[in-house]
């Protein structure tokens, strides 16, 4: 079955740097979309960037300018940079999949578009 296993959250001060990994199996990961959500306490989960299987990008607002999402199909994995980061960029990141979305035409979409999720890591960030 499709597993998707985040890692390399953490705490970091504002301005620092951190690099989450998604580790995925169960499915054919190169035909897939993927991508990075959050949550932070109290507000609705939100795309931050996605990559299709073309490689396309898309970046939320927030995150263009300071985030790279990347992915590499010979291992199976996905990361996003996040460089400068910023005390509301605190929140739990989740990694997401689906066969059929493309944010090429759609944009990052909402978490009703992704059919697969993780579990998340906590990224925090002290000013």
């Amino acid at each position: 079955q499709v597993r998707l296993v985040e890692s390399g959250g953490g705490s970091v001060q504002s301005g620092g740097s951190l690099r989450l990994s998604c580790a995925a199996s169960g499915f054919t990961y190169s035909s897939y979309s993927m991508a990075w959500f959050r949550q932070a306490p109290g507000k609705e989960r939100e795309g931050v960037a996605t990559i299709d299987s073309d490689s396309t990008t898309r970046y939320a607002d927030s995150a263009e300018g300071r985030f790279t999402i990347s992915r590499d199909n010979s291992k199976n994995t996905l990361q996003l940079q996040m460089n400068r980061l910023k005390p509301e960029d605190t929140a739990i990141y989740y990694c997401a999949a689906d066969p059929y979305f493309r944010s090429a035409v759609a944009g990052i979409g909402g978490p009703f578009d992704w059919n697969y999720w993780g579990q998340g890591t906590q990224v925090t960030v002290s000013s």
